[in-house]
């Protein structure tokens, strides 16, 4: 495909899809995307970092063909205000992986956010999320060690593909008619004093292609990855239509499809006594503002988690905080083979610019994107050079001010120590 402004690298192939799997060639084209805000600052040190980890666990025999894409404010000012345009998209689709920096989210009126329409757009389903302690990263637990866990959250449906509609607008008093004379709904009292014209209307999809879909990935990585478990995290109790849907349709996958390599927690208790046997997931459910408490309190308890949209929104930065933040919390939105990877915190724009912040999010979301090509020794070298520096105590502001005897760098001179550390 031709493009008017992204230019494609001659040294480079294509990642494709054959039989259902990636073929990856030992010169991929992978695409970026700079990001608003601190974007500049952390990716070019990451893509440095990501270069010489490749050089090196190669010896120049495999390399990376970078393809700079466009959103947001920088693609504003290149394609006449549009902050998501049609070749992007495009070149995703036809180049299958990527990353990017953080994107500005709008607060209020106008597009709802640009990584919304992006997973929207490209059926990116899975916000995969995860979530471990490094040696030396400061954290309030007492054994953050005790954390490690896979968040798969749903990524397009539940409130964020929901319908809403203004308090007081004729399109409300639609609503209010409809369900109470055409479905005979009840509403709650206080309801009804305060005036219903008062209250917003919002709708809430929750499907089982998606729930499937969603529930499905969890279940493979875990196989894939040794891990031990699968919970199904919802509000069942209480939304038990959407939520409640959820939690069901993850159990009958789960019997259904791998029937062969899973039971059903009460199963691991009433027929093996609580040792599951080797190379079986337990399928485990919990109610979501319980899985707060237990991500505290009980962390080695829970392996991979799938959930919905919103819970996983929460639980992803909430269970992040305990092991050093969303600043170091990286993240993947993945669909059947179009991979996004994607700094999970904000574009924090008061130090734009300043070579000041923390690129851990954005760098270890680079680790997950080799390991999704198939790149592992890189992927591991990164992951190991970035523990022995932060042991070493070089960090950047952030850890610097919570640990003691620290070497406070850039940005920039946080990425040269962990290249000296490969």
């Amino acid at each position: 495909m031709l493009y008017n402004k992204i230019i494609v690298p001659t040294d480079g192939e294509r990642i494709t899809v054959r039989e259902g799997k990636l073929r990856v060639p030992d010169n991929p084209i992978l695409l970026w995307i700079e990001g608003d805000g601190i974007g500049p600052d952390i990716m070019t040190a990451s893509r440095r970092i990501w270069d010489a980890a490749v050089a090196k666990a190669y010896g120049g025999q495999r390399q990376i063909a970078w393809a700079e894409i466009f959103a947001g404010e920088k693609a504003a000012s290149l394609y006449g205000g549009d902050y998501f345009p049609a070749e992007s998209l495009a070149a995703l689709r036809e180049f299958l992986v990527g990353i990017k920096g953080p994107l500005t989210t709008p607060v209020g009126g106008g597009f709802r956010s640009l990584n919304v329409a992006l997973r929207q757009d490209l059926d990116l389903f899975a916000c995969i999320r995860p979530v471990k302690w490094y040696p030396g990263v400061p954290s309030p637990l007492l054994r953050p060690d005790l954390v490690d866990v896979v968040i798969f959250r749903e990524n397009t449906e539940d409130v964020y593909a929901g319908i809403e509609y203004r308090a007081g607008t004729p399109e409300a008093a639609k609503v209010e008619r409809f369900l109470k004379d055409e479905m005979g709904a009840r509403f709650p009292s206080a309801w009804l004093r305060a005036g219903f014209d008062n209250f917003g209307i919002g709708i809430k999809p929750v499907s089982e292609f998606g729930s499937k879909r969603l529930i499905r990935k969890a279940i493979r990585h875990a196989l894939d990855h040794g891990r031990r478990s699968v919970t199904l995290v919802h509000k069942g109790n209480i939304q038990k239509f959407t939520e409640g849907a959820f939690m069901g349709w993850g159990y009958e996958l789960a019997r259904e499809e791998f029937g062969d390599v899973t039971i059903t927690e009460k199963q691991l208790w009433d027929e093996f006594g609580g040792a599951a046997p080797e190379g079986v997931i337990v399928i485990k459910d919990r109610i979501a503002d319980i899985m707060f408490q237990q991500m505290l309190l009980r962390p080695a308890e829970y392996d991979v988690i799938a959930t919905l949209n919103l819970n996983g929104d929460y639980l992803s930065d909430a269970v992040a905080a305990e092991v050093g933040g969303v600043g170091i919390a990286p993240g993947a939105n993945i669909g059947a083979y179009i991979a996004v990877f994607e700094a999970t915190h904000g574009t924090a724009p008061k130090y734009a610019n300043l070579d000041k912040v923390n690129p851990g999010s954005l760098l270890l979301s680079g680790v997950m994107m080799l390991d999704y090509i198939g790149w592992r020794e890189a992927a591991r070298a990164v992951e190991g050079a970035y523990t022995r520096t932060v042991a070493d105590r070089i960090v950047t502001y952030d850890f610097a001010r919570q640990m003691d005897a620290a070497r406070e760098v850039k940005t920039s001179e946080f990425a040269a120590a962990v290249i000296e550390r490969l």
